[in-house]
């Protein structure tokens, strides 16, 4: 074996581990998903870190540590979380949370240099961990790829068209001036920018003049060994388990404004009107509520009231990840009524599981999708267009069918963690520095 061939040998040797960071939330091996910043970004997080498990690598996911977390806490034998303190025992929400990054990093460094610890490539998921990983991979001179999952400039346009009696009491809640600079920052220090949807690839093009040579678009993925379509045997016997009744219309989110639930009950008393049959399945979270989420909650069983559908409607809480993909397959329709949804990993999951789904056109999965093909598309401010359209897949046979079987190939091939991990591989190889070659000088830490 030549000199060169050697060298490769034991450069491809050092690609073993790999940064995840994610400090807002309830980042854990199961995480209590509905609580506060905790959602979609956590199930991203660590199904894209096991995957990358299966691969070969060890996966460090770090996160801020607060409450009475311990300090590590092992996924599986790849993966595992460290939270590293910072601002205090308290929660802290994610739109505040980048007063505190910089200590955050240092207590991250010291760590890292006490255990003598090396890394690839850093991936900083949200912009608050992407300032905590423009430090790092500076301090550690290791390649940095970004993952936003939400863009600041998009949100912002979404609620000032959606909410403009509010826009006055946007900058103090959420923080988007100082969220919109350091994106900016963010975007144009790291070697990457990973987009999720096809609209993020636009905004951080239009919005941020990012050139598209930084950007790569890789939607989330699901596990297929989970949520798998079956046949209409056992679904009716999987709802009868569930003891779910009539023709069910099932919504999964946490409890929060932008989700649109009280948007879907008001279109869900339209589908009442037409098949008096129908039920809503409502999963919104967990059951220890904050006092915002309480309100919101008051506010969804005001129109309950109001719309005479107590005997129509279950409130339901977290569901646990083992019994979710049942859920999606006893459900006849399945409905993302979000005002503003970056992607919705929770409609992947019903495609995957062949349940009719209906998302709304403010986010980006519609854009990958094919209306009447694989899916519906809805606009949930508009409570008549909401309510029809989901009555279609229970009213049209055809259609039901068409949307089940091509939703679930599409989900399949297309969606994937398998897929998601290797195009994230393939990403930090075509980056400005690959980890099949020298990354960056690598410092002894």
């Amino acid at each position: 074996m030549s000199e060169a061939e050697q060298q490769k040998r034991r450069r491809r040797k050092l690609r073993k581990r790999i940064a995840f960071i994610s400090t807002h939330g309830y980042i854990a091996a199961n995480p209590p998903l509905g609580a506060p910043d905790t959602g979609g970004q956590v199930v991203y997080i660590l199904e894209l870190a096991k995957k990358l498990g299966e691969f070969g690598y060890k996966v460090d996911i770090w996160t801020r540590r607060f409450e009475d977390q311990p300090e590590k806490e092992t996924v599986n034998a790849n993966v595992k979380i460290i939270r590293v303190p910072c601002g205090g025992r308290d929660f802290i929400p994610k739109e505040y949370l980048y007063e505190k990054i910089p200590e955050w990093a240092r207590n991250t460094l010291k760590y890292i240099r006490k255990h003598k610890l090396h890394y690839d490539f850093i991936n900083s998921h949200y912009w608050d961990a992407g300032m905590a990983g423009e430090l790092l991979s500076k301090e550690l001179d290791i390649t940095h790829i970004h993952t936003p999952h939400s863009i600041g400039t998009w949100k912002k346009e979404q609620m000032e068209t959606d909410f403009p009696q509010d826009a006055h009491t946007f900058e103090e809640k959420y923080n988007f001036s100082t969220r919109i600079k350091n994106e900016r920052k963010i975007y144009r220090h790291c070697d990457m920018v990973i987009a999720t949807t096809p609209i993020q690839l636009d905004k951080l093009e239009e919005d941020y003049d990012l050139p598209s040579s930084q950007i790569k678009m890789i939607p989330p993925g699901y596990d297929d060994s989970k949520f798998f379509p079956v046949g209409e045997a056992t679904r009716k016997a999987i709802k009868e388990r569930l003891g779910l009744e009539g023709r069910t219309v099932f919504s999964l989110s946490r409890l929060a404004l932008n989700k649109g639930a009280d948007l879907l009950l008001q279109g869900f008393s339209i589908v009442k009107q037409r098949i008096k049959d129908a039920h809503l399945l409502l999963s919104i979270g967990h059951e220890n509520r904050t006092e915002s989420e309480e309100e919101l909650f008051n506010q969804l069983k005001q129109l309950q009231r109001e719309y005479r559908l107590e005997d129509s409607i279950t409130f339901k809480g977290y569901i646990p990840d083992e019994e979710l993909p049942d859920y999606y397959r006893a459900a006849d329709v399945f409905v993302m009524p979000s005002r503003y949804e970056p992607f919705g990993m929770v409609a992947v999951e019903a495609l995957a599981c062949g349940t009719p789904t209906v998302v709304t056109i403010h986010g980006g999965l519609y854009r990958i999708l094919e209306y009447g093909i694989n899916t519906l598309f809805v606009d949930p401010f508009d409570k008549e267009d909401l309510g029809i359209t989901l009555t279609k897949p229970f009213r049209y046979h055809s259609l039901r069918r068409r949307l089940s079987l091509n939703g679930s190939d599409l989900a399949r091939s297309r969606f994937t963690w398998t897929g998601v991990a290797q195009q994230l591989l393939n990403a930090v190889e075509s980056s400005r520095f690959s980890p099949t070659l020298p990354l960056k000088p690598r410092e002894e830490v």
